[in-house]
């Protein structure tokens, strides 16, 4: 294929993209009425939980009824900051089963710690509620499998906060991947790098901040003394209660990497990095890390990296999709299409190096915006097969960051059988597959 012809059908690609998107974007406030209202509930009200209630609410069909959080100065500053949102006076809840028990809420959004997603998820869609919980869907391979399996029994809409999917340039480089346009592609590069990260300081163990439940902020993790470096944020550098980088801002990037290539689980991993930045802080989970997934047709190379922000190709954060024609790069800023050079064996183009020759960037609503849409569209159809980002996806990408940290956990080149859903000849591995709820609770099942 001549250069020309190669611009332009990834020119015609992105304008059919385009078209179709916006074809089928929703109307913030399509089809809804005075009478057609939905009802939500927020459990962990802290960070992200927030955030996707905002965005909810500016969906005129959606009303905030319950809020739920164990530290009640967190209710109180959110409380405060509803009334410039609503006129209803919100009804507060320091205990998540209380607030699933109010039969007037049809749905929750679940943002709190990761080691509580899964619990939380299936006492949800149990109670007969609608969920769009954060990303990662949960804290462990197999609590990722128990959340899917819940929500295909109960027939609940069940929306991961994967919210890439909904941003319309995400979706024009879908296409232009899968029209194999970029030809045959054998390499996946995916990455966060975070300068803004500072080390963790070490701070020895303190009372319990007045107004918090901090027992059950625990809930199934290991009992131990409050630390603030475990409590609100710094939460995600722990093992007992998330995954750091490789979870918190991997499943976003594998997510899309998955989902363009129509890829499930890898064959093998392996991984290599650790706290190679700040050896001295308080965090447990590595600073810099690099992962290596072996899929049937192509390989993907995680990587991860504190206190720096120029990653691959000049960008914090993104995904390389590396094909024999060429490379499209894409983050949330936009993407761009690099043309590879001349190749004997390859196509021609007559360039002498890679040019960039197609680019977009992300305008009008945010992606976020576009997923909460999506997720209110399929409450009121009633149909999970709506969603762009449905818990089957949520935990596939969940599932792929979490053997990426056992990789890393046991130094040890992991192989996965998909069929029986553990490691091979790994006993070590197979031990993290899942926690051991502790302080009295019990890790919920599907049935």
């Amino acid at each position: 294929m001549e250069r020309r012809k190669f611009v332009k059908k990834v020119g015609i690609l992105g304008t059919l993209s385009s078209l179709a998107t916006n074809s089928n974007a929703f109307n913030i406030n399509s089809g809804s009425s005075q009478n057609e209202k939905i009802n939500i509930g927020l459990i962990g009200a802290n960070s992200m939980g927030w955030s996707n209630t905002r965005s909810l609410l500016k969906q005129e069909a959606v009303n905030l009824i319950g809020i739920c959080d164990v530290d009640q100065n967190v209710l109180d500053r959110r409380e405060a900051e509803y009334k410039d949102l609503r006129k209803n006076k919100l009804k507060r809840y320091t205990d998540y089963r209380e607030l699933l028990s109010d039969e007037s809420i049809d749905a929750v959004v679940i943002g709190t710690p990761d080691h509580w997603h899964c619990k939380m998820m299936v006492d949800a869609v149990k109670a007969g509620k609608d969920v769009y919980v954060e990303k990662p869907v949960a804290n462990s391979i197999v609590e990722a499998n128990i959340m899917t399996e819940a929500a295909k029994k109960t027939g609940r809409v069940v929306q991961t906060g994967q919210w890439q999917r909904s941003g319309d340039h995400y979706q024009k480089a879908r296409e232009i991947v899968q029209s194999e346009v970029l030809g045959q592609i054998r390499l996946v590069k995916v990455w966060a790098y975070q300068g803004w990260m500072e080390p963790v300081p070490v701070l020895p163990d303190s009372a319990v901040p007045e107004g918090v439940d901090y027992n059950f902020w625990l809930g199934m993790a290991p009992k131990r003394a409050f630390n603030k470096n475990r409590f609100h944020f710094n939460f995600r550098w722990f093992w007992d209660y998330a995954g750091g980088l490789m979870t918190d801002w991997g499943v976003h990037e594998i997510d899309i990497a998955l989902w363009i290539m129509r890829a499930t689980a890898p064959k093998s991993v392996m991984a290599s990095g650790g706290k190679l930045a700040y050896p001295d802080d308080a965090s447990e989970t590595p600073d810099t890390l690099q992962t290596l997934f072996e899929f049937d047709d192509f390989n993907m190379l995680w990587e991860h990296a504190t206190g720096i922000n120029k990653g691959p190709y000049g960008r914090r954060e993104g995904i390389a999709f590396i094909g024999n024609n060429g490379t499209l790069i894409l983050n949330r800023d936009g993407y761009e299409v690099l043309v590879e050079k001349e190749s004997t064996g390859y196509s021609t183009y007559g360039a002498d190096k890679m040019t960039p020759i197609e680019a977009f960037k992300a305008t009008g609503r945010s992606a976020l915006d576009n997923h909460t849409v999506n997720f209110v569209e399929a409450l009121k159809a009633n149909d999970p097969t709506l969603l762009n980002t449905p818990i089957s996806s949520g935990s596939l990408a969940a599932i792929n960051a979490q053997m990426g940290n056992i990789a890393y956990r046991t130094n040890t080149k992991v192989y996965w059988d998909h069929a029986k859903q553990q490691f091979i000849d790994n006993e070590a591995a197979n031990t993290l597959l899942a926690p051991e709820y502790q302080n009295g609770w019990k890790m919920p099942s599907a049935d």
